[in-house]
C-alpha cells in the first residue's frame, strides 16, 4: 500500500511529493488533466519558497530558468512615470516551476499519473481508498487534496469552502506575444478613466503574461477574453500603435474569490494549496502559500507515518496552516482594495501593483 496519495500536480502537490519522496515515503500523484499545461498563472517565487526548493535540490535550476532582477515600468495616460525594481525573489511561470519539480520527482522514481480523476473517497482506520473515473481503486495510508480551488477532494469530503465570490470584480488574463515591446520591463499602464493593463515578460519564453480590466458589454457585463479584446485594451491603455499582440497560448478570466476551507483535515485526508484557500492575486502569494502548506504537511505526515498517529500529531498541520491561510487572505484582500482604489482615482494609478 502506498504511504501517501496526492491528488493534483500543481506546485503544491509536486512540492509535497518531492519532499515526501526524499524522506523515503512512497507516494503516488494523480492528475485529472491529460497532460501538463504551459500557462504562466502564478509567476513569482519568494525567498521562503526558494529556501524550500534549495532543500529539494532544485533552487539553482529554478533561478537559472527565472529572472531575479525585473524593473517595473509604470505609465499613466500613456506617459512613462517611473521605474521601480521588483521585490526579492524569482520571476518564473508556474508551468516552469512544475516542469522542474516533475523532473526532480521523476529522478526520485515517481511520475505523475494523468487522466486520473478521483470520483470517490472512502477511509477507515488503516487507510484511504480513492475511486477513479475509469473504475480503478487506489489505496494509501493517507491522502492529500492539492487539486486547486475547485478541488474534487474537498467537495467529496463535504468540507465547506467559506467566503464569497464577487462577480462584479473581474479581470482577464493570458499569455501573448508582443513583438516590439521591450522585454527589459514589467509594464503597467493605468489611465485617468480608471482602467489598466499589465504585461509581464515571462523568462525563458517570448511571451508576456497579460492582466487587464475586462471590456464591458453595453449591459455592463464582462466580455470573455480574446486576442481581439486584448488588443483593444492594449490600444486604449498603452497607446503604442506599433505593437500588435499575437499568438495567445492561454486565455482566462478571474473573479475576486475569497474563500477558506472550514478545516484542512478530515481523518486521513488533508487539503493544501488552493484546495484549502483562494484569495485575490495581489502580492503574488498564492503559489508560495501552497508551497508552505506542502512543507508543513510533509512534516506532519513524516511524524505520523512510523506508526499509529494520535489526533494531536495529525492536527498539527491544520493548527499551523489554517491561521497562516487566514492571514494571507486578509493581507491580499487589503492589497487588492488598495490597488482598486488607486486605479479608480485619477492621478493615483501609478501606485497600483498586482502580483
Amino acid at each position: 500500500m502506498t504511504d501517501l496519495l496526492i491528488v493534483g500536480s500543481g506546485p503544491t502537490g509536486l512540492t509535497l511529493a518531492c519532499d515526501m519522496a526524499l524522506r523515503g515515503v512512497s507516494v503516488r500523484v494523480l492528475e485529472a488533466r491529460c497532460a501538463p499545461h504551459r500557462e504562466s498563472r502564478g509567476k513569482g517565487l519568494t525567498p521562503a519558497s526558494l529556501e524550500v526548493f534549495a532543500r529539494l535540490g532544485v533552487a539553482e535550476e529554478l533561478s537559472a530558468v527565472g529572472a531575479r532582477e525585473v524593473i517595473l515600468r509604470k505609465y499613466f495616460d500613456g506617459d512613462h512615470v517611473n521605474d521601480t525594481p521588483t521585490a526579492a525573489g524569482v520571476l518564473i511561470g508556474q508551468w516552469q516551476v512544475e516542469e522542474v519539480l516533475r523532473a526532480r520527482l521523476a529522478g526520485l522514481g515517481v511520475r505523475v499519473e494523468y487522466e486520473a480523476q478521483v470520483t470517490a473517497i472512502n477511509q477507515d482506520g488503516t487507510g484511504v481508498t480513492a475511486r477513479l473515473a475509469d473504475g480503478r481503486a487506489v489505496r494509501a495510508g493517507y491522502a492529500a487534496g492539492c487539486d486547486g480551488g475547485r478541488s474534487s477532494v474537498r467537495k467529496l469530503l463535504g468540507i465547506p469552502f467559506e467566503g464569497h465570490t464577487d462577480e462584479t470584480e473581474t479581470m482577464v488574463l493570458g499569455d501573448v506575444r508582443a513583438p516590439g515591446l521591450s522585454r527589459a520591463f514589467w509594464h503597467q499602464w493605468f489611465t485617468s478613466d480608471g482602467g489598466g493593463i499589465l504585461l509581464c515578460p515571462m523568462p525563458g519564453t517570448d511571451t508576456f503574461q497579460l492582466q487587464a480590466s475586462p471590456e464591458l458589454t453595453e449591459s455592463g457585463e464582462s466580455r470573455p477574453p480574446s486576442l481581439e479584446g486584448f488588443q483593444r485594451l492594449f490600444d486604449r491603455h498603452a497607446r503604442m500603435p506599433g505593437i500588435r499582440l499575437a499568438d495567445p497560448t492561454w486565455l482566462s478570466s478571474w473573479r475576486v474569490n475569497v474563500r477558506i476551507a472550514a478545516r484542512m483535515r478530515e481523518g486521513r485526508v488533508f487539503l493544501a494549496g488552493d484546495a484549502a484557500h483562494v484569495h485575490p492575486i495581489a502580492g503574488g502569494l498564492g503559489m508560495n502559500t501552497g508551497i508552505q502548506d506542502a512543507v508543513a504537511l510533509s512534516r506532519t505526515l513524516a511524524a505520523a507515518l512510523p506508526g499509529p498517529a494520535a489526533d494531536s500529531v495529525l492536527d498539527a498541520y491544520e493548527a499551523e496552516r489554517l491561521p497562516a491561510a487566514a492571514h494571507v487572505l486578509a493581507d491580499t484582500v487589503a492589497r487588492y482594495e488598495r490597488v482598486v482604489a488607486a486605479v479608480r482615482q485619477p492621478g493615483r494609478g501609478t501606485e497600483a501593483g498586482l502580483g
